[in-house]
């Protein structure tokens, strides 16, 4: 396979554990079933979002247990699904701009249905506050969501050229449909918390254009220097925040959730984009001392 050909499974080295280990294998086990039945991605995106619409159903009576075992089982079964579908558009050759921000919007969809579950269980104990903390989080979520995303982005691009164009363009160039427009707010939204890997994004753009001979031994050096810092930025994978959401909701304090996504996973946040800051400032520093970024046009 070469540089730009797009495997079915997400990059390995970078892949965060239960994703490698649990979530992943489960969704290539339905592969085989989805292309003999015919079914879509697009469809398979869709029976994802409605298991998570269930779980918001399920997680709006804590704190019944009863309730909350099939709302984590239920969630379980959308990250299964979210990784079965962008596997099974990569293995059709599906892929679509529909679909991608379709399986956006169903992430998102997911987490807002049993954010709202939760608040509706909530605000009759614990007070209208609890709408503040809520929408908080996923605001907070949205962000951690965006920047995990954004540098997952970068290191497909920058260490297996896959995909030859720069962050701002993409946002920038989507089409004029509500589906483009969906495109920029998120794109423009990974900008925002990008730091310094945006500068690097527009620097290796222009030594590739200048200097195209040198993009193996840039995508090598690339992935050495980046797969262990975007590895760490699995701390923010959702994975993480099903598991605390059915732990906090079982230990009868669901209100620590969202505590803990405002404020432990925020300072987490801030902590990894200030270390990828500095590790893409070594990166350029180095290359350019190596005289790698002399012939890139001049930004």
């Amino acid at each position: 396979m070469t540089a730009n050909d797009e495997p079915i499974r997400r990059t390995s080295e970078i892949e965060e554990a239960s994703n490698r280990w649990l979530i992943h294998p489960a969704s290539r086990s339905l592969l085989p079933w989805f292309v003999a039945w015919r079914i879509s991605p697009n469809v398979v995106s869709l029976s994802g979002m409605a298991c998570g619409l269930l779980a918001g159903l399920a997680y709006s009576h804590v704190p019944s247990r009863l309730w909350i075992v099939p709302g984590f089982l239920l969630m379980l079964a959308w990250h299964v699904l979210d990784g079965a579908d962008g596997q099974l558009a990569r293995l059709t050759h599906a892929q679509s701009e529909l679909g991608r921000v379709l399986d956006g919007i169903c992430d998102y969809v997911t987490f807002i249905a049993v954010y709202l579950g939760l608040a509706l269980a909530l605000a009759p104990r614990d007070g209208d506050c609890v709408w503040v903390v809520v929408a908080l989080a996923g605001a907070c979520h949205a962000v951690q969501a965006a920047a995990y995303e954004a540098q997952r982005q970068l290191y497909d691009v920058w260490g297996w050229g896959r995909g030859s164009r720069q962050l701002q363009a993409v946002a920038a160039d989507a089409p004029d449909t509500a589906w483009g427009s969906l495109h920029r707010i998120y794109g423009r939204m990974q900008m925002l918390v990008l730091g310094n890997s945006l500068e690097l994004d527009a620097r290796l753009s222009d030594l590739l254009q200048a200097a195209p001979n040198r993009s193996g031994a840039l995508h090598a050096r690339y992935r050495e220097t980046f797969a262990p810092s975007v590895r760490r930025w699995g701390l923010m994978c959702s994975n993480y925040r099903t598991a605390g959401i059915f732990l906090f909701s079982m230990a009868g304090i669901p209100l620590g959730y969202f505590l803990t996504e405002i404020v432990l996973l925020t300072l987490v946040c801030v902590w990894l984009i200030r270390l990828q800051n500095q590790r893409v400032a070594s990166f350029l520093r180095d290359v350019a001392r190596e005289g790698v970024l002399d012939e890139a046009s001049p930004r």
